[in-house]
């Protein structure tokens, strides 16, 4: 008689997570790790269970969660590390930036997404029209109300620029 999941999942999680801890030396992303591969098992129990072992590839799930995750965390440290702002008050918002995203939060939703694709985003307007679903009429129509929009909120001197996702 083959075991159901809660049956196989008592008899092995806590030999599971003590391996899987043992390869990793992180218990918390041991325990994130065996948690994912037990979801992805019950998610497909019915062939896991007829696996030669599904513990084997319960374990096998866990490590390469925790590989991938270990992966991710790496990345973003390279990242920060390549950041060009050595001293983190660089890159604070300066008072027009922080006036210019909260006049943005004000005005209409497709308004305001045209705007930062086009003038932040640098995008043409056609490339905006696709990534908006929509007629290349109707983005210019958003983008010149979104620029009244936002010059009644932030007066006549107000400008939004564009290129390199600077603004």
């Amino acid at each position: 008689m083959e075991p159901d999941f809660d049956e196989f999942y008592a008899a092995t999680s806590r030999r599971l997570l003590g391996q899987v801890y043992a390869v990793t030396g992180d218990l918390g992303a041991a325990e994130d790790a065996i948690a994912e591969a037990y979801a992805r098992a019950w998610q497909r129990w019915p062939s896991v269970q007829r696996y030669d072992s599904p513990e084997a590839w319960v374990r096998t799930v866990a490590l390469r969660v925790a590989v991938s995750s270990w992966r991710k965390a790496r990345n973003r440290l390279r990242a920060h590390s390549r950041d060009q702002y050595a001293d983190p008050r660089a890159m604070a918002p300066g008072p027009e930036r922080v006036m210019l995203v909260q006049a943005l939060q004000r005005i209409p939703a497709k308004q305001r997404r045209a705007l930062v694709l086009h003038f932040i985003a640098d995008l043409p307007v056609a490339e905006v029209a696709r990534e908006m679903k929509s007629s290349e009429g109707t983005v210019k129509s958003w983008l010149s109300r979104g620029r009244a929009a936002l010059k009644a909120e932030l007066g006549e001197s107000a400008s939004i620029h564009g290129g390199r996702g600077e603004y």
